[in-house]
């Protein structure tokens, strides 16, 4: 499940989702895309391989890991973190669980 969420927030940049999955997610994919910065900045292909493989690991998923390193990456260099933002929504119907929009930060 979590890694099925991480697909889509990186796939989508921005899922509706209950703040607990949320926030369970949001760690690992600020991770992932720290480890896509430092792999692109050293400029060291054995590094930048290296970081392309824990990436994979990490989503199972070689078309986002491309994506997370040509479209997302080079999108924070300027940024020490914070990548995602949760949004608060008004409580699902049925069974009030708390809602919120996980996204990618627009810079």
């Amino acid at each position: 499940m979590r890694r099925s969420l991480m697909k889509d927030v990186i796939q989508h940049e921005r899922i509706q989702t209950t703040e607990a999955k949320a926030r369970a997610v949001r760690g690992e994919i600020e991770r992932i895309i720290t480890i896509a910065k430092r792999g692109r900045v050293t400029g060291d292909a054995v590094r930048l391989v290296h970081a392309r493989r824990l990436v994979i690991s990490r989503l199972g998923d070689q078309a986002l890991a491309k994506k997370v390193f040509d479209d997302i990456a080079p999108r924070y260099v300027n940024r020490a973190g914070g990548y995602t933002r949760m949004l608060k929504l008004e409580a699902r119907r049925g069974d009030a669980a708390k809602q919120v929009l996980l996204e990618l930060v627009e810079e």
